[in-house]
């Protein structure tokens, strides 16, 4: 999720854990240690594009992590804050909730958490958008209103309510997915689409309208649908796949370990004799729902040197330049439903 979120989230932790105790220092260190798994990004001036996607989301995002580091944090802050009525223990407990909850919150979105660490396994549930503010504004509100009370019942009662809420929101958008799931696969069964996997997800900022990634043997259908379409039907738009225009380049070990995080759902389009680009699916187009431009979210720019190695470059599409803002205006009304 967005740091905003996380912030929100590993303060809210913090408040449950020692709130009645220290007050906003509980809520306070909540936070920091709630950011500190996404400081895996740092590495990034250290790494290339693939490795830099291994990396992310890997090791500070394992409950291994979580483990270690939880009571490292703990003794850093009993060493802080001395005169607290609390031990390295407690400090450790909350360090240890509000680290192991970001990345629990993360297994909802499409990108995958590596959980487990080391096992190379990502847990995704796509169920989320990164960034939703109907789950992250009214969690917040009820955070900062328990932060402005004194310690006691009132207090807890406030953070209780934002948490229950951030939580029945999160099980909603699961119950959302098995709905949008279903409905997905017998509309393309009922088009005669001969399918090998969908993959279920929400349209950006908001749980209403989802789209899909229908996989067949060639290509891939996607589609959206509205909670508030009146329309039956699904109208999908097909990418063909062009997989074979890898063939020449399918034992090269770096691009493995792409093909290995795109976890199949990729197409490519060849630019030159040198020169292709690899499209993630998984996180839908950027350039409006028709997706008439063919720029996706995700997009690697993929370049044959001359001694036949390869090297890749994530392509970056900025808003008023490589894609026009009236994206936000079309995705609302698709929103609204059809």
């Amino acid at each position: 999720m967005d740091s905003l979120t996380q912030i929100v989230l590993g303060a809210s932790v913090g408040e449950v854990c020692l709130g009645k105790k220290v007050g906003n220092k509980a809520p306070l260190w909540g936070a920091i240690a709630g950011t500190i798994p996404d400081l895996d990004v740092l590495g990034r001036g250290f790494l290339d594009t693939v490795d830099e996607l291994h990396f992310h989301r890997g090791f500070t995002h394992g409950i291994i992590f979580c483990v270690l580091f939880a009571p490292v944090l703990g003794w850093i802050i009993s060493k802080i804050h001395k005169k607290e009525p609390v031990t390295w223990r407690d400090w450790s407990w909350l360090a240890f909730w509000s680290l192991l909850t970001h990345p629990i919150l993360d297994c909802f979105t499409t990108w995958g958490t590596q959980l487990f660490w080391p096992l190379s396994y990502r847990v995704a549930w796509h169920s989320i958008f990164v960034v939703d503010f109907i789950y992250t504004v009214p969690f917040m509100v009820f955070l900062v209103w328990a932060m402005f009370k004194k310690k006691g019942k009132s207090r807890y009662k406030r953070n209780l309510t934002g948490l229950i809420y951030s939580s029945s929101f999160l099980l909603l958008t699961l119950l959302n997915k098995v709905m949008m799931q279903s409905t997905f696969e017998k509309e393309a069964e009922r088009q005669g689409i001969v399918y090998q996997d969908i993959e279920v997800r929400p349209a950006p900022v908001q749980n209403v309208l989802w789209t899909a990634n229908v996989k067949t043997k060639e290509g891939y259908y996607i589609g959206y649908r509205s909670f508030l379409d009146k329309k039956k039907s699904v109208d999908f738009q097909y990418f063909v796949n062009n997989h074979d225009l890898l063939k020449p380049f399918e034992n090269q070990e770096e691009l493995k370990r792409l093909l290995f995080i795109l976890k199949g759902w990729y197409a490519v389009e060849k630019l030159s004799s040198n020169k292709f680009i690899i499209n993630d699916l998984r996180f839908g187009l950027i350039d409006g729902l028709s997706g008439e431009g063919k720029k996706f979210v995700f997009s690697y720019e993929m370049l044959v040197n001359k001694d036949g190695s390869l090297s890749f470059e994530q392509k970056q599409y900025k808003f008023g330049k490589d894609v026009s803002g009236s994206v936000l205006t079309e995705l609302w009304e698709r929103i609204k439903g059809i």
